[in-house]
C-alpha cells in the first residue's frame, strides 16, 4: 500500500512543500531566501489564529532555537494584555540631558541588532531658544556629538513609537502583520511580516526600523527574556519597532527606558487608572502630542514640567 505522504518519484510531501516553497521564496524575494530558507515560518499561521496548543509548539520550537543559537537557556512567552488597562507614556522634555541612557538600555532589553545599529529610540537636538516655541520632529539633529550633555543652550526630544490611537502603519500593511492589542500596543507578527515597509512610510514619526541585514546580537548580550510579538530575535528582512517593552509591562513592570533614565523624565502608567502618574500628567500638565495634526491621537505625550 502506497504511503499518502509520498509523491510523483517517492518524495515526501513535505520535501515537496520544502521544495516549492524554497522556490517561492527565491521568486517571491522573501527576506533571507537566498540564506537559507525557513519552511516553518514561511508557512506560519498568523499569531491571532494560533490555537493554544499551536502557541505553545511555537514557543517551544522558538525556545529550543534561540537557546541553541545563543548557548543559554532562553524563555519566549506569549503573555496577554490585562483587562482594563490602555498603556500611556509621559517625556517631560525640561528634564531629558539627551544622555541617551534610555537608547542604550532600550537595545540591551529589546535584543536589538549591534551590527548593523537598529535604534528603537533617537534622541534629537534642537536650539531651545527655537524649540521652545516649535518642536518639528522632522527637524532635530540626531547625530549631535558632545563631550558633556546637556550642551548649553540645546533641547532634546526622545522619539519612539507613538503607539497611536488611530496607527497609519496598521491601515497600510498588506498582510495585516502588525495591529494594535486592546493595552494600546501595535505589536508585529515577524513570521508574517513580508519587508515591503509600506508600514515605514505610513509611520508619520520615523519609528519603525527595517532588518537589511541578519542583525548580530552577542550570546554574551542576548537578554533571554522574550516575548514572541516583542523583543524575541528579530529575522532578517522585517520590520520592527518598540513595544513599550510587552515583556516587562505586561508583568507589572516599567520600561527599560523609564528605569534608565538618571533624571526621572520618564513616565509611564495605565491610562485607565485615576490613580496612575500618567492620569496625574494629563490632568495637571500642559502635555502635547507629535504631529497632533495628523489626527494619529499618539498614547506618547511630552510636556514641560
Amino acid at each position: 500500500m502506497k504511503n499518502p505522504e509520498r509523491g510523483a518519484r517517492g518524495a515526501s510531501r513535505r520535501e515537496f512543500l520544502k521544495t516549492a516553497g524554497a522556490g517561492l521564496g527565491a521568486v517571491a524575494g522573501v527576506p533571507g531566501a537566498a540564506q537559507g530558507f525557513d519552511l516553518e515560518s514561511f508557512f506560519q499561521r498568523h499569531f491571532r489564529e494560533l490555537t493554544q496548543e499551536d502557541l505553545d509548539d511555537l514557543l517551544l520550537r522558538l525556545e529550543q532555537k534561540y537557546s541553541k543559537q545563543y548557548r543559554k537557556p532562553v524563555q519566549v512567552g506569549a503573555i496577554g494584555p490585562n483587562d482594563g488597562v490602555v498603556f500611556g507614556y509621559g517625556l517631560d522634555i525640561s528634564r531629558c540631558i539627551g544622555c541617551r541612557r534610555c537608547v542604550y538600555a532600550c537595545i540591551e532589553e529589546n535584543n536589538q541588532s549591534r551590527d548593523p545599529e537598529i535604534h528603537w529610540i533617537r534622541v534629537l537636538e534642537y536650539e531651545r531658544e527655537h524649540a521652545v516655541r516649535s518642536i518639528d520632529p522632522d527637524e532635530g539633529n540626531p547625530f549631535y556629538d558632545h563631550d558633556l550633555v546637556p550642551a548649553e543652550g540645546k533641547l532634546y526630544l526622545p522619539v519612539a513609537c507613538q503607539q497611536c490611537e488611530n496607527p497609519p502603519c496598521v491601515a497600510a500593511c498588506p498582510t495585516q502583520a502588525t495591529w494594535q492589542e486592546p493595552d494600546g500596543i501595535v505589536v508585529i507578527d515577524y513570521d508574517w511580516c513580508i519587508g515591503c515597509r509600506y508600514c515605514m512610510a505610513a509611520c508619520p514619526y520615523g519609528a519603525r526600523h527595517f532588518n537589511w541585514r541578519e542583525p548580530e546580537i552577542p550570546a554574551e548580550e542576548i537578554n533571554p527574556d522574550t516575548h514572541i510579538i516583542g523583543n524575541r530575535p528579530r529575522p532578517h528582512g522585517v520590520v520592527e519597532k518598540c513595544t513599550f517593552c510587552i515583556q516587562r509591562t505586561r508583568k507589572g513592570r516599567y520600561p527599560a527606558c523609564v528605569e534608565a533614565c538618571p533624571v526621572g523624565a520618564r513616565k509611564f502608567g495605565n491610562l485607565l487608572d485615576p490613580e496612575s502618574e500618567i492620569r496625574y500628567l494629563l490632568e495637571h500638565k500642559r502635555t502635547f502630542a507629535l504631529k497632533a495634526e495628523l489626527a494619529t491621537n499618539p498614547r506618547f505625550f511630552y510636556f514641560y514640567g
